[in-house]
């Protein structure tokens, strides 16, 4: 009779792993498309500047029109330049996690994007002070006020950006990663899967 039980143990055991880790892979998989969404619409944004203002530099006379579209520029050369290798590197990240890597992973991925949204404010403010520059600074007032409405406008939408990629990760890891290790027991002599039998 034990040998039974031990072996029916066993069995139920090895398919709550292997149940655990499917869906562990699963969640991994769907992470990874996320942020590959994620850095398509921050590439798409990027590009869309870098269009709008190539040719708003091209067609303006106006040195503080001329120095926001030269901000947009640079800025969005930047923010194309961390889409592309972003979606390269969840395309081609691997799924197959441990349980703590997969943790870990998800950590590192919420305390980015909410340092991000951090550096936007510090962005947002920095062209404040470009504007407030420029009303003191009479002779590069043009310019400073083109470079602060840029960099007011750019901080803006990544501090959004950022935001709602936080959000959307944060409430996908506490639906979905932390009932995966609600299944997990921790004791003092190891750690156990838990079967729900209906």
């Amino acid at each position: 009779m034990m040998k039974i039980l031990n072996l029916v143990v066993s069995v139920l055991f090895v398919f709550s792993f292997y149940h655990v880790n499917a869906q562990l892979q699963n969640y991994n998989s769907r992470r990874h498309d996320l942020d590959q969404k994620l850095m398509v619409g921050l590439g798409s944004w990027a590009s869309l500047n870098l269009i709008g203002s190539g040719v708003g530099l091209a067609n303006t006379n106006n040195d503080e029109h001329r120095s926001f579209h030269q901000m947009n520029i640079i800025w969005n050369t930047v923010n194309l330049g961390l889409a592309i290798p972003g979606y390269i590197k969840a395309r081609r990240s691997s799924s197959e996690l441990s349980l703590f890597e997969t943790f870990s992973q998800q950590q590192k991925t919420e305390i980015g994007f909410i340092f991000n949204a951090g550096l936007d404010l510090v962005y947002m403010s920095s062209g404040l002070i470009f504007k407030s520059e420029g009303k003191t600074n009479q002779d590069k007032s043009m310019m400073y006020n083109g470079f602060g409405n840029s960099l007011i406008i750019q901080g803006g939408f990544l501090f959004v950006f950022d935001l709602i990629a936080f959000g959307i990760h944060r409430s996908r890891s506490k639906k979905e990663l932390w009932s995966l290790i609600d299944k997990i027991n921790l004791s003092g002599n190891g750690f156990g899967i838990k079967v729900e039998i209906k």
